[in-house]
């Protein structure tokens, strides 16, 4: 082979199974939590749960779901996406989890809160207001009074009542988003966590509510129960800001939550590709790996030739990626799992048209994409 000729790398190493304790994985591919609004008034219906199913059939290992409410008023801005509380909408995640099974894949749900992303007066309660930790909105400005300890208190035990409930509904684990300048991620950032109680100070304080979150979910599914964690460097609001400097520092505070009971790492960035520290090619989800020992799942563009940001603000579609540098990367074992985001979501097939090479099959993803659950 001529030395300028790029390496082609088998795309069988996507297809092999994974092990993470009790549970196996039939693939390393991950479906990521994209937000759908397809769930009417909170409820996942069978459209949600045939959604689920058709990328267990064709490859996906792992399903997380869209973010889901958990049992707090102010904990999201739209009425379409789907409570993980309530009668119907649990009736709605046990088919959902009885379809995925019965097509061979795995499934967690995701939990998450808004926090002062959510803008006021938000269906579906629009009396409630939204809650941050300091009051301070995502600019740095003072919007609302800080959270107290009794509103601390009860979103932990919201989030740990959902953690019980997809136990008890046969889900495989859970996820809880701390990314993206979400609540969890609005203690974790400095500029919207100026406590000065035990959830605030340095960014290992600062992570103070989300061990406390990880460690009664923990203390209540077990030790063989998965907990995954989302993280990110960047923020809906801001997408240069940083938690971390440096790798130290980023050591630093995902020992707390591995101490905590975190199993899995899901490492959000926009291309998975780019280096997350100067002076090294490591991905997010290479460092994480490198710094805990514990799995990772890879994510950000991947399949796509330009990241999200890009297709949302320019309103055009995005042409099929060539996949080599991240089989190289997933050979090289800088990350155990990769996770398909809008690929996915305009072609439920993704994953077996990777596996039989059928490339020149796959659909372009577009915004219209959003409009369909196919």
């Amino acid at each position: 082979m001529n030395n300028q000729q790029q390496q082609t790398y088998s795309t069988e190493a996507l297809f092999q199974p994974y092990t993470l304790g009790k549970l196996t994985l039939p693939t390393r591919i991950v479906m990521a939590p994209m937000g759908r609004l397809f769930s009417i008034n909170g409820v996942p219906g069978e459209d949600v749960a045939a959604y689920y199913r058709r990328r267990a059939e064709k490859g996906v290992g792992l399903i997380i779901t869209e973010s889901t409410n958990i049992d707090h008023p102010a904990v999201i801005s739209e009425p379409n996406i789907p409570n993980f509380y309530g009668e119907e909408a649990l009736q709605g995640w046990t088919e959902v989890v009885r379809q995925v099974h019965e097509a061979g894949g795995k499934i967690f749900p995701q939990f998450g809160h808004m926090g002062i992303a959510r803008p006021a007066g938000s269906l579906p309660h629009p009396e409630a207001p939204s809650i941050a930790p300091s009051g301070l909105d995502l600019e740095g400005n003072l919007v609302t009074e800080p959270m107290t300890q009794q509103e601390i208190d009860d979103v932990i035990q919201d989030f740990v009542d959902a953690a019980v409930q997809a136990q008890k509904l046969g889900f495989d684990g859970i996820e809880i988003h701390g990314a993206h300048g979400f609540l969890i991620d609005q203690f974790f950032w400095e500029k919207t966590n100026q406590r000065t109680d035990r959830y605030g100070g340095d960014f290992i304080k600062r992570a103070q509510f989300a061990v406390e979150i990880i460690q009664r979910v923990r203390a209540e599914v077990g030790e063989d129960y998965p907990i995954a964690i989302r993280l990110s460097q960047w923020k809906m609001s801001d997408y240069q800001a940083k938690l971390f400097d440096t790798p130290e520092q980023l050591g630093q505070f995902l020992d707390v939550l591995v101490e905590a009971g975190v199993d899995i790492f899901d490492c959000s960035t926009r291309r998975f590709w780019e280096p997350a520290f100067e002076g090294s090619d490591l991905s997010l989800a290479g460092w994480v790996k490198k710094l805990t020992g514990k799995p990772t799942i890879t994510v950000g563009s991947v399949g796509l030739d330009s990241d999200f940001t890009t297709l949302y603000s320019e309103g055009t579609g995005s042409e099929k990626k060539d996949i080599n540098g991240l089989l190289e990367r997933l050979e090289a074992n800088e990350f155990d799992l990769v996770a398909v985001g809008r690929a996915l979501i305009s072609d439920p097939d993704w994953a077996i048209k990777i596996r039989e090479n059928r490339t020149e099959e796959l659909h372009n993803f577009t915004p219209e994409s959003l409009t369909t659950l196919i």
